[in-house]
Order: C-alpha cells, then sequence, then structure tokens
C-alpha cells in the first residue's frame, strides 16, 4: 500500500506542478504544453525528480487514451458552419498536404541524414500532421480572434489528419521489417479501411450518443461522463475494427456538439477540464521519457528537420493543397505557419519502439526534439504573426459569461451575464435602461453583482466599472447588448480602422456606390450588387467577417454575416 500511495502522490504533485506552471508560462509567453514537457522533464530520471521511466508501451496507451479525449473535446466544441466555410481545403491538407510534406521533408531527411530512404521517409511520416490538441490548445488560447475562414481550416485539417499520418507511419513500419509481404494494393485498403469505417463508426456512434443525451434523464455530472465513455467506446471498437478511431472520436464529438439540448452546457464545461487534465497527464509522461543528454544530441539535427519543415516542406504543402480555393497571400501563409506539432508525432514516434524497428529509438529522440522547436518556435508565435500578416478581426462583442435553464427537452431561456467596462456607454446607466434604449421593454437585469456580491436593484442603481449585470436576452439581441457593455472608446477607434467610418447594407448597387464617390467600375460590376461584387471578386469563397475588396481607394470590409453565412453588413473605408 505505502507503493501505492506513493505513485498516488507522485501523479498527484506532477499534475499539481503542470498546472500551478500555467501561470509561469502566461508570464513568459510560451505555450502551456510546453510546460507540461517541462515539468515531465525535470520530474525525469536526469531531473531534479530522479524517476526512472521508460515504458514506451504505457506511454502509448496513455497517449492514445488522452487524444481520444482531446480529440473529443475538439469536435464537441467544433460548430458545422466550420465545414460550410472550410471543409473542402481542410480536408485537401489533411490527405493530400500530409503526403506532401511527408515526401518533401522524407528526401531531405534521407539526403541530410544519410539515412536508408524507407527510414527518412518513416521520420517523416511521424511529423509530418499537424496536432489537434496543439492547435485547439493555442489557437484558442492565443488572444486573437482569427479570420473565421483562416480558424475552421486549421482545426479541421489538424483534427482530420491523423489517420493518413498513422496510415502512413503504419505503412512504412511494414515496408522496413516485412519488404517482401508489403504490396500497394495491401496499404491502399488499409487507407480505405481506415478512412472508410472511422466515418462510418464515428457517424453512426455520434448519431446514438446525441440521441442518448437528448433522451436520457440523468443527474448533471453523468452526463459529460456519458459522453467520455460514448466516445472511448468509438474509438476502441473503431480501432479494433481496423478503422481510424481517431476520425471516429473527432466525428462523434461533432455530431454531439451541433446536436443542441439540456445537457450540453454541462458536458461543455466538465469536458474543458478533462481535456486539460488530458494534455496535461500526456505531455508529464512524454517528458518523463525523455533524458536531456539525448535531446541535445540530437538537437542539431532536429533544429535543421524542423527548419526544413516549417519553412520549406509545410509551406509548399499548403500551397500545393489550397491554391485553387483563392485563399489570400496572407492567410496561406498563416495556415503554412501554424503547422504546429505536438503530442501526435511523440505518440507516432512510440510505434516504432513498440514494433521492434532497428534504431528507432533514434526516431523518438529526433521527433521530441523537433515537437519542443514547433511548440517553441510556432507556438509562441501565433498571435504575433496572426497580427503581423493581418488575418484577425477585431474582438466580438460577447458576454462575459452564459448559462441556461432548460424547461423542457427542447424549450431552454438563456441568462447572459455582461461586464460593465469603463467608458462604456452602459457605465453609469440603470440597469434596465441598456435594454429599453434598445427598445427591448421585456428585457430586465435580474441580478447584479458587485465586488463579489449580490447588489439590490433599486431605482437609483446605476452600472459602475467592473459590475456584472445578468439578464435574459433574446438570441437575435446577444451581440447588440453585448456592444453597450464592452465597445469602449479605443475599442470604436479598433473598430472605426478596421472596418471603416461607414456602414453599407451589402443588398446595394456597386454603381451606386462607384457614382456617390467618383469610383470607375466596369459595365458588368456596375450592374451588380455589393453582395455579388463580393462574391465574384472572392472567387467561389464563402465571404467570412473581414474579407476585403478594393474599388478604387475605398475598401469595402465584411462588418457582420448572418446565421446562413450571408453578408448582414459591410464597412466602407475611405482613403486617408
Amino acid at each position: 500500500m505505502d507503493g501505492l500511495n506513493s505513485l498516488f502522490l507522485l501523479c498527484g504533485l506532477l499534475l499539481f506542478l503542470s498546472v500551478i506552471s500555467t501561470t509561469l508560462s502566461a508570464r513568459l509567453g510560451m505555450p502551456l504544453l510546453l510546460m507540461f514537457l517541462v515539468v515531465g522533464i525535470l520530474a525525469g530520471e536526469e531531473g531534479i525528480g530522479g524517476i526512472h521511466f521508460d515504458n514506451f508501451f504505457t506511454a502509448t496507451a496513455i497517449g492514445q487514451l488522452a487524444l481520444a479525449v482531446i480529440l473529443l473535446d475538439g469536435g464537441l466544441r467544433t460548430r458545422l458552419d466550420s465545414f460550410r466555410i472550410a471543409l473542402k481545403p481542410a480536408a485537401l491538407l489533411a490527405s493530400w498536404g500530409v503526403i506532401a510534406t511527408v515526401a518533401l521533408l522524407g528526401l531531405f531527411a534521407t539526403w541530410y541524414m544519410d539515412w536508408d530512404w524507407r527510414f527518412g521517409i518513416l521520420m517523416a511520416a511521424i511529423v509530418g500532421s499537424t496536432d489537434a490538441g496543439a492547435v485547439f490548445s493555442l489557437l484558442r488560447n492565443s488572444g486573437v480572434r482569427l479570420n473565421e475562414r483562416v480558424q475552421a481550416t486549421l482545426e479541421i485539417e489538424s483534427g482530420a489528419n491523423d489517420p493518413m499520418a498513422i496510415f502512413l507511419v503504419t505503412a512504412l513500419i511494414s515496408l522496413t521489417l516485412t519488404p517482401e509481404e508489403s504490396g500497394i494494393l495491401s496499404f491502399l485498403w488499409m487507407l480505405l479501411l481506415q478512412l472508410g469505417f472511422g466515418l462510418a463508426a464515428g457517424f453512426v456512434g455520434g448519431k446514438i450518443l446525441s440521441r442518448l443525451t437528448r433522451r436520457l434523464n440523468l443527474a448533471e455530472g453523468l452526463y459529460a461522463l456519458m459522453i467520455v465513455s460514448g466516445g472511448l467506446l468509438i474509438f476502441g471498437f473503431t480501432n479494433l475494427a481496423g478503422g481510424s478511431g481517431f476520425l471516429a472520436v473527432y466525428l462523434a464529438g461533432i455530431i454531439v456538439g451541433n446536436r443542441h439540448s439540456h445537457a450540453t452546457e454541462h458536458v461543455l464545461r466538465v469536458m474543458d477540464g478533462l481535456a486539460w487534465l488530458a494534455q496535461a497527464s500526456m505531455f508529464v509522461v512524454l517528458g518523463l521519457l525523455v533524458t536531456p543528454h539525448r535531446l541535445l544530441e540530437s538537437g542539431p539535427d532536429a533544429l535543421a528537420i524542423a527548419a526544413f519543415l516549417m519553412l520549406v516542406a509545410r509551406p509548399l504543402a499548403v500551397v500545393s493543397s489550397i491554391w485553387k480555393f483563392h485563399y489570400s497571400r496572407r492567410e496561406t501563409a498563416y495556415i503554412s505557419w501554424v503547422g504546429l506539432r505536438g503530442a501526435v508525432p511523440i505518440t507516432l514516434a512510440m510505434m516504432p519502439l513498440v514494433m521492434g524497428v532497428p534504431n528507432a529509438r533514434l526516431l523518438f529522440d529526433v521527433a521530441f526534439a523537433v515537437v519542443i522547436l514547433s511548440l517553441l518556435i510556432q507556438g509562441t508565435t501565433i498571435p504575433v504573426v496572426a497580427r503581423w500578416l493581418k488575418v484577425t478581426v477585431p474582438p466580438k462583442p460577447e458576454p462575459a459569461d452564459s448559462r441556461e435553464i432548460w424547461l423542457s427537452e427542447s424549450e431552454s431561456v438563456p441568462l447572459l451575464a455582461y461586464e460593465v467596462l469603463a467608458d462604456s456607454d452602459a457605465e453609469g446607466m440603470h440597469p434596465d435602461e441598456v435594454a429599453q434604449d434598445l427598445d427591448l421593454l421585456s428585457t430586465r437585469c435580474f441580478a447584479l453583482i458587485r465586488n463579489g456580491k449580490r447588489e439590490e436593484l433599486g431605482l437609483d442603481t446605476r452600472l459602475q466599472a467592473g459590475d456584472i449585470a445578468w439578464y435574459i436576452v433574446p438570441p437575435e439581441q446577444v451581440e447588440t447588448i453585448a456592444k453597450r457593455f464592452t465597445e469602449t472608446g479605443s475599442s470604436v477607434r479598433m473598430n472605426f480602422n478596421f472596418f471603416g467610418e461607414f456602414v453599407v447594407n451589402p443588398s446595394s448597387m456597386a454603381g451606386d456606390l462607384a457614382d456617390a464617390y467618383g469610383l470607375e467600375l466596369n459595365e458588368e460590376e456596375r450592374n451588380l450588387t455589393l453582395r455579388g461584387l463580393f462574391h465574384k471578386r472572392l472567387e467561389g469563397n464563402l465571404p467570412v467577417e473581414g474579407d476585403r475588396i478594393h474599388i478604387g481607394g475605398f475598401i469595402l470590409t465584411v462588418k457582420e454575416t448572418e446565421s446562413d453565412g450571408s453578408m448582414k453588413w459591410l464597412g466602407l473605408k475611405c482613403p486617408s
């Protein structure tokens, strides 16, 4: 029992230190995932902890389990609108993009390291795919709001490219160990089985789980447990059947997350914690596997491979995958840069070790070093590069918090909290006046939190900076009221600088705008609405907030879109 309790103490201590270290990570501007790795390395046999851990089978099991939970959580938070915007380019990136990256990097690794070509391409296949956990975590905690097309492309690609990477690694291991039994037809069958059965199992399993969440009446905390256990069931079953469990669990999460029900809110809140637990556990365990001296020995080679991957292989693969979808150069450059590597390459690097590939430890050490370099270089620069390439849009006015009260299986009342910012319109107003000024006579403030305590509402109550006001708001007015609380002088200037000084209806005729400002347009474009002009100039891309076209020195920017993706308002920026 003492040994068991010591194990519990050790696991708790490592996770506790990992979580506490995230505060240091935020101050240093380092990715949180890197801090978890650092804690594991420091606790390892050459660190201050002195823990000897080299069980790659156990580490693989923990990594696979954690990745399943992370992908399930990512799927739950992926909106179907994202697929409408970026499904085709993301699918090409997740298939051809991985193949192109592996081919280019494999040739370079074979030449640079003087390896057998099968070993070089196996090395490339291990680090060739972007990591869903790293992308989901770093993009959503970067502090910047990305252009929706770019964000959707990166998230869908990272969630869907694991099957191709696993297929390539498995095929190359077979080619290395049993070349006489490996053939093109067997590889193609393996790929079709991975993708086909993964999609089918994810779709059917997701439908079953979504129905159960709507039909079963469980205690609030049990819904998340049901979703996680169901996701792991789908993951394990699909893998045993020869399909891609990663693809299946991600698709199942998407289906469940987009079927709004009384369980959704509770599931998302609990899943957030479970996903962080999975990431922390996985990266700490992976850190324990590493010995710093081997990492340093692999450092120069890993730096060369990582540099070629980031600056040559990934950009060329991205360009060759999405060129026909008319992404701007800035968008293409950013998608190329955010080719984040994380736990997936390290987990894949353990497969050759477990399966007995000669000299496989070298693959693991190089892959681990490449991941650390990717997190250090790419992970820390996500917000900086986004602003530099101008693929960000101004922050959207949003509630500070939200809750739902479910009246039946399909009807709910949303409760929204708004924080009063200094210099906003709401400051100094009575809580009810905020809505009444917008002709929302039925909307009333039902709770006001000041300095952490509930404040009684009276006729002379006035909102102060830092107050949290709770309302029941119609869905179509959520953002309108948020503007009253969050728009300040600086945010208004930011919006003017980005969208322009005037708001224009996209149904207006392009010719009328040209006549009003003396702009030159050809006859074909003059007869189009501004909406039609955007579609023509964007060459088939669905417009998203932040998309721009130029008419002379004037700039038209998509300012707001409807729920179906159509343009609601445009911003007009005049030349200075």
